[in-house]
């Protein structure tokens, strides 16, 4: 379901190893042409040892250490100008450095290990708040992929969730503010809630209120949820927006974003959302998405995903679908991505047993009241 993608550079201590070696490297250059009119040059030796503690463990860092201060010993001994007390120094400098080297590539790999430990335990967590949906759920064929920004970032709040109750099949995609731990926690609170709710009210616009309170009740004064809501029951689409990107509709080559009648903010600033209802054909699929896909760039440029999307989605399973827009996107962006994804694809298979009502639910939630 996931997938990473790394990030085309170090870790960030790993460059800053890799600044130190440059700094030292200068610095020795700078002694040694104050040293006479015959610099040995022996002193850049003394960088190594710094480069490999980057991305190695302490042994090569000792093994690199002490075969540069041998060579420095050869090369002083075989001085013509003879072995100089500058060569001592050298020699020394050289077994001080690495014994810092080792250090700080003993550190650097207990602070990988721990960021290591740290990301497994996240995930782990994430992905027990997002479990697996589809591969149908009704009438709807469904695939749902989490696309991890890099290796290095932070888990994000991205999340979806599909079910089919007796007022039809229900999904919400979202997007948490933040990333992190408290990120996950805030998305597994949404998912809660709608798990429960969802099976319960008649109507969407009740369910967004439940919603709301929830993130209200679980949130500081600046943190938001975007999301959308839809509901299929008998080839009819309903959906509410909570400043989410709009769902697109792909229908016989065409693309059709599914724009709220009226823009609404996100869950926790108490929306009031207005339902944009479609009636559905069989083999329509629907793209629901987080803004990580429409904020892709590159270059300065968006990725293009209307002008893009029925060439990549339009065929194949649904599961096809994605892999061609992930691979299509990773491919635009050269690997690197800003911000995680979520991506759901759904297609109207078509009812196969008739439903007793076509309403969509805000109107049944209307009625009731």
């Amino acid at each position: 379901m996931s997938h990473d993608y790394t990030r085309r550079a170090g870790y960030p201590d790993a460059r800053t190893g890799v600044g130190a070696a440059i700094v030292l490297l200068a610095l020795m250059v700078a002694i040694e042409i104050a040293d006479g009119p015959h610099p040995h040059y022996i002193g850049l030796l003394t960088a190594p040892p710094l480069l490999v503690a980057a991305f190695a463990f302490w042994m090569p860092v000792v093994i690199m250490g002490l075969s540069c201060a041998v060579i420095a010993t050869l090369f002083g001994l075989l001085d013509p100008v003879g072995f100089r007390e500058s060569s001592v120094v050298c020699v020394g400098a050289i077994l001080v450095v690495t014994g810092i080297a080792v250090a700080v590539s003993v550190v650097r790999q207990r602070q990988l290990d721990r960021f290591a430990e740290v990301s497994r335990l996240a995930s782990i967590a994430q992905q027990a708040v997002l479990r697996p949906i589809g591969p149908q759920v009704g009438s709807l064929a469904v695939a749902a992929r989490y696309v991890s920004a890099s290796a290095e970032a932070d888990i994000g709040g991205d999340l979806y969730e599909a079910i089919d109750t007796q007022y039809g099949v229900r999904l919400i995609i979202g997007d948490v503010r933040g990333k992190g731990l408290d990120a996950v926690r805030l998305a597994s609170v949404v998912l809660g809630s709608y798990r429960h709710v969802g099976y319960e009210r008649a109507d969407l616009r009740a369910i967004v209120a439940d919603l709301d309170r929830a993130v209200a009740r679980s949130v500081g004064y600046e943190d938001f949820v975007t999301a959308a809501l839809l509901e299929e029951r008998g080839g009819t689409l309903t959906v509410v927006n909570c400043g989410h990107p709009a769902p697109m509709l792909l229908r016989r080559g065409e693309v059709i974003t599914l724009d709220p009648p009226a823009a609404a903010p996100p869950l926790g600033f108490m929306p009031v959302v207005q339902p944009r209802v479609e009636r559905l054909e069989p083999g329509d699929r629907l793209l629901l998405y987080t803004d990580g896909l429409a904020e892709a760039r590159r270059d300065g440029e968006f990725f293009p995903i209307r002008e893009r999307a029925w060439a990549l989605l339009g065929h194949g399973t649904v599961s096809d679908g994605l892999a061609s827009l992930e691979n299509a996107l990773v491919e635009w962006v050269h690997g690197v991505l800003d911000d995680d994804i979520a991506l759901v694809l759904l297609e109207y298979t078509g009812s196969e047993i008739e439903v007793s009502s076509t309403t969509p639910s805000w109107e049944v939630g209307d009625a009731a009241r």
